[in-house]
């Protein structure tokens, strides 16, 4: 233990001392070959080396001359503004070329090439020019746009024109609809998804109920009249005709340029996104009672869709009769809420599951504070027995130093897929006066996350002055507080949670069994929420809250089905009498398993048998799992030389989920919108932000003893899943 603090100590010394650095980004220049010029001239005037130019132009040989007006892409460390010079006698009688200085660009992001898009195509998502993808993906010069290949897109910042400038006049206030997303609001006004966020830049990835949007006025009426001709996004395909157009779409060539004055310049151009007329909307009342629904994604395909939503495209078109004109982008459907089982629901609509690992932003460069209660001041160091007795007598000490490393094995991990990470540790000292000099001195504006404190008190402190700055707070170890905190992600699920996805677990393998329960009288309200869960339980009483009446209890047992007993205490005597009683109970005849719905400390008493609790199948709800031999156990035994106790194992978990989804969209709140379940090494986390209070992890797990092994029971009581 001493020596893990002393690299503790170490680790966080070298993340205060140096900061994490990333490579410049490698820019280009074209230049036009004269008449004259070398391979060697042209490297020497840019001062590269002639391999670096082969290198970036596939069409030059070793020892070839180069052919007059040839382009060449040029690696350079900076854009050279100075015209290149002559090399020959006649060259130096022209006139220098004129110098094209491109605008810098602030940022950039990653694009997958997908099947039959195009360079308009993507210069239209992205709003810039063939030039500028070619101008920072050097091989288009020389080879074809190809599906699955990596694109780098600039992110520019520009000044929109005046015509861009929103007039109020031009606009209305819209309020969402049960059910309503982001592009069935946008097709219906005819709009882009785009021109939808640029005109509510707060509006956010998953829309509430009675959020108001800013939407342009549809020509000669409002959102009111239920007359209004309405529109649909339309992506032009391959070789698409203004005959074949119509064919499909039942829209004139005049129609159409009427409604898209791009087409009237350029015509029709494969990836264009036009609008095109729509029937009016469906004003029927959604019924969130018995449906779920999903949104259609742009190039979704019938296969895709039935597969990943299991359901036959025969039952969708009977729940969604628009589907016989065929699937668009931005359609609601209805989907029937018995198939919500295994896909990841928010406020009834079906979100698509995000890969975190494949959809991270090497651009993004999360930072990230710990704020955490080491105590190193009040330790002796140079006194190794004293100190070892310290941390190991020391709760915060202990905790924090858990989490920490486990954190640095998170740090680790990201590092590998490329994310540079800006880490600045704290030792609380748990003082509240030392975390307020820490915010003082602390940059918040520019913090990504804060993960810590670990008291409440401080907690509250922390929260408080990061809401200022909009910037999130995680709660390592902390279920709740005792005040409303909008900005805390709170990772550890709370007993109310526990205690009713175990309920829904048991209801749903629950068939004839006989059950009883058994609560002492500071659990009598737990009792009453599982009878009002079981209407036919039954109940016995603990005499003097303490001992089983054998007797009664011998009687209520059952020899036809299987005997559910509860027992909800927090006494452990109360606990090994209990278990050891209903072991005894188990013969040929009579089948005996034991619940609860809150494990907590007394469970683990040492004067529990493991053998009694094996013996019952004992089961149980729980905030993480037993260790197991993963990636992340192997790491952190390279690191330290010890196995990760309970709290390095949340603070991997914790901080990688963190980690993982600001390198996905850098802003955790809008992460959490659209990101679902996730799970690690021994924890998993599926937050849902409270109307009045934070972000609260509903995740848990349903854990048995089986065997003289505890096993993670999975969520349709199949079958369970070894944690060895």
């Amino acid at each position: 233990m001493y020596k893990l603090f002393c690299k503790v100590i170490f680790a966080t010394c070298a993340l205060l001392m140096f900061g994490c650095k990333t490579l410049a980004q490698q820019q280009f220049q074209t230049h036009a070959v004269k008449e004259g010029e070398t391979l060697e001239s042209v490297a020497k005037h840019y001062k590269v080396t002639p391999y670096n130019i082969i290198k970036y132009n596939k069409e030059l040989k070793q020892g070839e001359a180069l052919q007059p007006n040839t382009i060449l892409v040029i690696p350079v460390g900076a854009v050279n503004t100075v015209s290149p010079q002559p090399t020959s006698p006649d060259a130096a009688n022209k006139q220098p070329d004129v110098v094209i200085v491109h605008e810098e660009p602030i940022g950039f992001t990653k694009h997958r090439v997908k099947k039959k898009e195009t360079l308009y195509g993507i210069g239209q998502r992205y709003h810039i020019t063939e030039g500028d993808i070619k101008r920072y993906n050097k091989e288009l010069y020389s080879t074809q746009l190809k599906k699955g290949m990596v694109l780098t897109i600039p992110k520019y910042l520009r000044v929109r024109t005046e015509e861009n400038v929103i007039d109020e006049d031009d606009f209305e206030k819209y309020s969402v609809q049960p059910k309503e997303t982001r592009w069935s609001i946008a097709n219906k006004y005819g709009i882009s998804v785009d021109s939808l966020k640029s005109l509510n830049p707060e509006m956010g990835e998953i829309l509430s109920i009675g959020q108001e949007l800013n939407l342009p006025k549809l020509p000669g009426s409002t959102v009111e009249d239920q007359e209004i001709q309405l529109y649909s996004s339309y992506t032009v395909p391959p070789k698409q005709t203004f005959y074949s157009l119509e064919k499909k779409m039942g829209v004139t060539e005049e129609q159409v340029k009427a409604l898209n004055p791009e087409v009237q310049q350029r015509g029709l151009q494969e990836g264009m996104v036009i609008r095109l007329p729509n029937k009016k909307a469906d004003t029927t009342a959604v019924n969130t009672d018995n449906f779920i629904f999903y949104e259609v994604k742009p190039k979704q395909t019938e296969y895709s869709l039935t597969r990943n939503l299991g359901v036959t495209y025969a039952q969708l078109i009977a729940l969604n009769p628009d589907l016989k004109a065929g699937l668009k982008a931005g359609m609601v459907l209805k989907i029937p809420k018995s198939k919500q089982d295994g896909l990841e629901v928010k406020n009834s609509l079906i979100l698509d599951k995000i890969n975190l690992l494949d959809s991270i932003d090497i651009l993004n460069r999360p930072k990230l504070v710990f704020l955490l209660p080491f105590r190193a001041n009040n330790i002796d160091l140079s006194n190794k027995e004293n100190a070892v007795e310290t941390i190991v007598n020391r709760t915060s000490t202990r905790v924090s130093l858990g989490l920490y490393t486990g954190a640095l094995i998170a740090l680790d991990s990201i590092k590998k897929l490329g994310v540079s990470v800006d880490v600045r540790t704290y030792d609380t000292q748990l003082d509240i006066a030392k975390v307020k000099e820490i915010l003082l001195n602390e940059r918040l504006n520019s913090v990504s996350a804060i993960i810590g404190p670990l008291d409440a008190k401080s907690l509250d402190e922390v929260a408080f002055r990061a809401a200022n700055y909009q910037v999130p707070v995680i709660a390592p170890v902390t279920s709740n507080s005792d005040i409303s905190l909008s900005n805390v992600f709170f990772t550890i699920p709370t007993d109310m949670v526990l205690r009713s996805k175990m309920l829904d677990y048991m209801g749903g393998v629950y068939t004839d069994q006989n059950i009883i329960v058994i609560a002492d009288d500071n659990n009598k309200p737990v009792e009453a929420q599982i009878l009002s869960r079981f209407p036919s339980a039954k109940t016995v009483q603990l005499k003097e809250n303490l001992s089983l009446d054998i007797a009664k209890f011998t009687d209520l047992l059952s020899q036809d089905v299987e005997n559910w007993v509860f027992l909800e205490t927090g006494n452990f005597k109360v606990i090994s009498s209990v278990s050891s009683i209903l072991n005894s109970s188990i013969s040929e005849d009579v089948k005996v398993r034991m619940f609860t719905t809150n494990k907590n400390k007394a469970f683990d008493n040492d004067v529990i048998s493991s053998v009694h609790l094996s013996n019952l199948r004992f089961t149980y709800p729980s905030v993480d799992r037993e260790m197991s031999n993963d990636s992340f156990v192997r790491s952190y035994r390279n690191r330290f030389g010890m196995d990760p106790d309970r709290y390095a194992i949340r603070g991997f978990d914790v901080t990688y989920d963190a980690l993982l989804k600001l390198a996905y969209k850098n802003n955790l709140f809008e992460a959490s919108k659209v990101i679902g379940k996730t799970e690690y090494s021994g924890n998993k986390f599926d937050y849902h932000k409270d109307l009045a209070s934070g972000y609260f992890n509903t995740a848990c797990y349903i854990l048995m003893y089986d065997a003289m092994h505890i096993k993670e029971v999975k969520e349709n009581g199949d079958d369970v899943k070894s944690n060895l």
